[in-house]
């Protein structure tokens, strides 16, 4: 932990929001677990269902078939990327708050999710968008919160002048 008071106060806020990002993602699938059975389904508007899917997998269901072993690769690689986040973000200057923003919601995305993997064996989703018989694979509030996030990190690389990589001129050291 850092010792700068002020930066202490800055993770804390950091974090405390990714932890607010999984506690949303868990309220949301309790209430899903409770009111819907694996499968079900209620029309909510003309394009979007409310649904029960169980994804072992990892995004679009990829790896969903995989014999179960996927979920443990699956769980240690969210464990490892969320343990590299929350190191970065601690790195991070004030001045990034738009890349420690687009992070904390990755790593309370990831860990939402990571949640799921290790407690239920899978994930829940359970937003279902469709237009004309096209319907988008369901999701969930963490899946929602990492697109999110990762939008934000380009984003902020595209735009932010100083996203340029800290490569050091002629004998500079980093």
């Amino acid at each position: 932990m850092p010792k700068d008071p002020s930066q202490r106060s800055r993770l804390t806020i950091w974090y405390a929001l990714a932890l607010i990002v999984v506690a949303f993602d868990q309220v949301t699938k309790a209430a899903i677990l409770e009111s819907f059975a694996h499968g079900d389904s209620v029309t909510v508007t003309t394009f979007f269902n409310l649904v029960r899917v169980h994804n072992p997998g990892a995004a679009f269901s990829f790896l969903s078939d995989a014999g179960g072993w996927q979920r443990w690769f699956l769980s240690g690689l969210a464990a490892a990327v969320s343990m590299a986040i929350v190191v970065w973000i601690a790195r991070l200057p004030r001045s990034k708050w738009l890349e420690c923003l687009a992070l904390t919601l990755i790593l309370g995305g990831a860990l939402g999710n990571l949640y799921d993997r290790l407690v239920l064996g899978y994930v829940v989703d359970f937003l279902d968008f469709h237009w004309a018989g096209w319907h988008f694979p369901a999701f969930n509030v963490a899946d929602s919160a990492i697109t999110i996030g990762a939008v934000l990190l380009i984003l902020d690389a595209l735009f932010t002048p100083d996203g340029e990589p800290n490569v050091p001129s002629d004998g500079e050291k980093i």
